[in-house]
């Protein structure tokens, strides 16, 4: 047995074997390459779900001012007139959370910046990720959760208060990201307080009111930090593109050096026409047809097509051959220094200094972009300033490398900061600058939105201390003094200069909102009037309220005031109120103050409440609702109104209008003017709801079907319609199921079986049980309880309505017995049933056949009698027509339920004995059982 478990073993784990090396074969092999750096393709087809973009951001707060960028350049492509400045951390969130575009443009950005990795992209793509809670600060100092679909989060609350992601530990960095969290400080970065806000754009900090001019007012202008970034990294970034695989930018030249490896192609014509390819082989030999091979490693293209061309001319007369370089050969070239992958690099012999920096992946963060150093063994061939290349599109490297060449990349020398209000805020390496306007000049210039006269130095004396420095220009205005104010400040290492913007609002502008046309902001000018801004009623909305009001805010301090106007004295210039700068004009609605309502009820279309307009009217406010329905009452209907006495209470009264000679008849005699709070009723005609009414017949009549009824008519009357019943009819045993009485019996079944399932434990276990019973007790009372609920939720309501008829309609007509029909009663007469049915605890639930003259017990013996768990006392009978015969209905002394004759169709129910519980817990079950018995009634009927 031991022998045959190890070769059962040893046979799995072989099997095991083989399918993983299956699966390894057959797993795509992935390139190195593609692995560092992904496709297009999986940038364009992979998007990060909101999860993990709102997780990068948390990792990295100071990326949010530009992918706000980024973000409003996707809602304008879809036609939202938006701008970044005006996106909200809010709403920033929210677009991630919603807008597919959004989130596959900021994937796209991320990507291409190596903030993901294709990694990070398939990870992502195969995990989906929950949505995160962003931790912010609460007013309190507190710290709590928030869902990121609706909450603010600006970058200084993160810089502040995020903690990282729980669900996110031990999650591998996205390989720029860890590229970047290793490199040193800049000299950016050094100078950033980390517990500083970085915001990078104005700052709308919540108003009080709710107010344009407010909100124009509480604008901050903080100041851009680590949010900006080193000039020139992003240049260097592969988007998707192999290193070895970067096309050349020179062409092959005369001057071109060729060397082994190289494919040379000759033309030849004269003596010969002919086209070749020649590679140049390890020896540096080019072969000729019929003159051998030639040396022309070393030489130019020029040269070794002379060469050439001697070489063949003793061979064919008048040759002329033409030498072009086919294919360049691979030279490997090393690149050292501070880049991002140092090594030895194999590229095209056409390469310069730039393609041998571009396959190193560029400088690192604290790289040189102003000094790359080109070596030919110890010789030095070339220094190649960046700059001039990203900043001017000039070449500066004109000279090809050459196998065994150096490309050295020194450490980045002085660096300054330039942050605010310039074309490219960013940090800049210098090299020749010395000067405040050198500085600005590497950054673009000064945006038109630049304040002069708020331009800060920040500076770091070395080893020593720290100071500000205002930059003092005397006429801003003037560009040539500014200019000559701009040289007059030296630049030092280190130094961070930050440009204000101009004051974030107007000064000379006033606000329109509310109920108008055009809200929105205005140009002030002095002797303003409220008129000038509104000129007519076409520049305000239709019905507005005769209250305006102007919100002024009083300077210094620009604390908020209301003034009231009355909108029409003001629109017809009777009312002359002086605007100031910063006022807001508010209109509003008229249905905004205090909206009078009327409201109409019952038969119209549309009833409801109505905004109630001047001399609104009966007649109107119908039209209004849409106008009567076919049912409704035209001779009159009520109208109640209220009225306020004295200021302190409301009194009502009710009055009857014509309403068929005010509508109809446009009688205005009758038409009656509303009042705010009025209420109209329309009655319906009388017995409108009995139109169509009809009742169903089914089973042993003449002709069943279903017969329209009249108000008042009987049981009786319709079945002499339907042809009386037939010969096999067995009335007795008639069916008669309501509507109402279907709901009801829902609703009464819904209440107890509610009753049943909370009931408490104490009640459904007897007082007289011993605690150590208790258990065994309470668990045999739950399974009888779960059983009597399933038959008790899954017997249907049959709406049966109790009735008592023969055979002989003119015996019980106009009789107790002939009741009155409703819409939608269905009658079924049965066949005579030959039958009685016994059920419940018996031994043999059956359908017995009946036997005239036979009691209650005679068929209980004949189903093999009581079971141990029956309830003797509680057998009960339930007659064919729906009657029940229980211990307490019987004429006899004590339970003599047995001794009940039984008829055709009649039901013997035996109830299961119900277990412990006190009189409460017994009468509910003894309920259940009864109610989930009554419905088998209506299925004998059927039979």
């Amino acid at each position: 047995m031991r022998k045959l478990c190890c070769h059962l073993t040893l046979s799995l784990f072989i099997c095991a074997v083989v399918l993983l090396s299956q699966a390894i074969a057959q797993e795509p092999q992935v390139a190195p390459e593609a692995d560092a750096n992904p496709g297009v393709a999986a940038s364009s087809q992979l998007t990060l779900p909101a999860a993990a973009i709102i997780d990068i951001l948390r990792s990295r707060p100071e990326l949010i001012v530009e992918v706000k960028q980024v973000a409003a350049q996707s809602l304008q492509a879809a036609g939202t007139d938006i701008r970044d400045d005006s996106i909200t951390d809010e709403m920033l969130f929210r677009e991630i959370n919603t807008n597919a575009d959004v989130r596959k443009q900021l994937t796209s950005w991320l990507w291409t910046r190596g903030y993901v990795s294709a990694d990070d992209l398939q990870r992502y793509a195969e995990n989906e990720i929950p949505e995160v809670k962003v931790p912010v600060a609460s007013t309190s100092g507190n710290v709590t959760d928030i869902d990121t679909a609706a909450a603010p989060m600006n970058s200084g609350d993160l810089n502040a208060t995020v903690k990282p992601n729980a669900t996110l530990q031990g999650r591998k960095a996205p390989a720029r990201q860890r590229e970047r969290n290793s490199e040193p400080t800049t000299a950016d970065s050094a100078q950033h307080d980390p517990n500083q806000p970085d915001t990078g754009g104005l700052v709308h900090q919540p108003t009080p009111l709710n107010l344009l001019a407010l909100r124009d007012l509480y604008t901050q202008v903080p100041e851009q930090s680590s949010s900006l970034r080193r000039f020139g990294s992003d240049a260097f970034l592969h988007h998707g593109m192999d290193p070895a695989e970067l096309p050349t930018d020179l062409p092959a030249g005369n001057d071109y050096v060729l060397g082994p490896g190289d494919l040379v192609q000759l033309t030849l014509w004269g003596g010969i026409s002919q086209t070749l390819s020649r590679p140049v082989d390890a020896e540096g030999r080019l072969v000729l047809p019929e003159a051998g091979p030639i040396g022309v490693s070393g030489l130019t293209l020029a040269q070794a097509q002379g060469a050439a061309e001697n070489a063949l001319r003793p061979q064919f007369r008048e040759i002329h051959v033409q030498l072009s370089l086919a294919r360049v050969r691979t030279i490997r070239v090393y690149v050292v220094g501070d880049v991002q992958r140092p090594g030895a690099y194999d590229v095209s012999s056409l390469s310069t200094t730039l393609n041998a920096l571009y396959a190193a992946g560029g400088p690192t963060a604290v790289g040189s972009l102003r000094i790359v150093r080109h070596y030919r063994n110890s010789k030095l061939i070339h220094e190649v300033d960046l700059y001039d290349f990203l900043l001017h599109g000039m070449r500066d490297d004109p000279v090809l490398l050459q196998a065994g060449d150096t490309v050295l990349v020194p450490p980045a020398g002085r660096q300054v900061t330039v942050a605010g209000m310039v074309r490219r805020p960013a940090i800049y390496e210098l090299r020749q600058e010395q000067t405040l306007d050198d500085v600005i000049g590497l950054a673009g210039g000064l945006l038109v939105s630049a304040s002069t006269a708020s331009i800060r130095l920040e500076r770091v004396h070395a080893f020593a201390s720290r100071s500000t420095e205002s930059v003092e220009i005397p006429n801003p205005a003037d560009l040539a003094a500014l200019r000559t104010s701009l040289e007059a400040v030296p630049i030092s290492d280190g130094d961070r200069i930050f440009v204000a913007p101009v004051l974030p609002y107007s000064e000379r502008a006033v606000y329109v909102e509310g109920h108008v046309v055009r809200p929105g902001k205005f140009a002030y000018r002095d002797e303003m009037l409220i008129t000038d801004v509104l000129h007519s009623y076409a520049d305000l909305l239709p019905e507005p309220a005769d209250r305006a009001e102007i919100i002024r805010l009083r300077p210094p301090d620009y604390r908020p005031e209301t003034i009231e106007f009355n909108l029409g004295e003001a629109m017809i210039g009777n009312t002359h109120i002086r605007l100031q700068p910063f006022d807001t004009i508010r209109v509003l609605g008229r249905y905004e103050l205090d909206a009078p309502k009327v409201t109409i009820q019952g038969e119209v279309l549309r009833p409801g409440s109505y905004p109630m307009s001047a001399d609104l009217t009966v007649a109107q406010l119908v039209r209004l609702a849409g106008g009567f329905k076919r049912s409704a009452l035209l001779d009159h209907a009520d109208l109640t109104s209220y009225e306020v006495q004295n200021g302190s209470s409301v009194a009502g009264h009710r009055t009857t209008v014509e309403i068929g000679r005010a509508v109809v008849d446009a009688d205005t005699a009758a038409d009656v003017k509303l009042k705010p709070g009025d209420v109209l009723t329309i009655h319906q005609i009388s017995g409108w709801n009995d139109i169509g009414a009809s009742v169903t017949l089914s089973g042993e009549v003449a002709y069943p079907g279903t017969y329209g009824v009249q108000q008042g008519e009987r049981l009786s009357s319709v079945l002499r319609r339907a042809g009386g019943f037939r010969d096999t009819a067995y009335p007795t045993g008639a069916l008669l199921t309501r509507l109402q009485v279907r709901d009801f019996q829902d609703k009464s079944r819904d209440e107890l079986i509610r009753q049943i399932e909370t009931t408490s434990a104490a009640t459904k276990i007897s007082p007289t049980v011993s605690g150590s019973d208790q258990a065994a007790m309470l668990q045999l009372v739950m399974q009888q309880q779960e059983q009597v609920l399933q038959r008790l939720k899954t017997q249907p309501a049959t709406g049966r309505l109790v009735i008592k008829i023969s055979p002989d309609v003119a015996q019980w007509q106009n009789t107790p017995a002939d009741i009155e029909l409703r819409a939608g009663d269905v009658l079924e007469i049965p066949k005579r049933p030959g039958f009685v049915l016994v059920t419940g605890q018996v031994y043999n639930s059956a359908a017995i056949t009946y036997t005239p003259g036979k009691d209650a017990a005679w068929y209980l013996r004949r189903s093999g009698g009581p079971t141990e768990m029956a309830s003797k006392k509680e057998i009960f009978i339930i007659r064919a027509n729906g009657s029940v015969v229980g211990r307490d209905s019987t004429e006899w002394f004590g339970n003599e339920v047995l001794r009940t004759k039984l008829d055709p169709g009649d039901v013997l129910v035996v109830p299961q004995k119900i277990i412990g519980g006190s009189v409460l817990w017994r009468n509910l079950l003894a309920t259940a059982q009864f109610m989930s018995s009554f419905a088998i009634t209506a299925k004998v009927a059927g039979f």
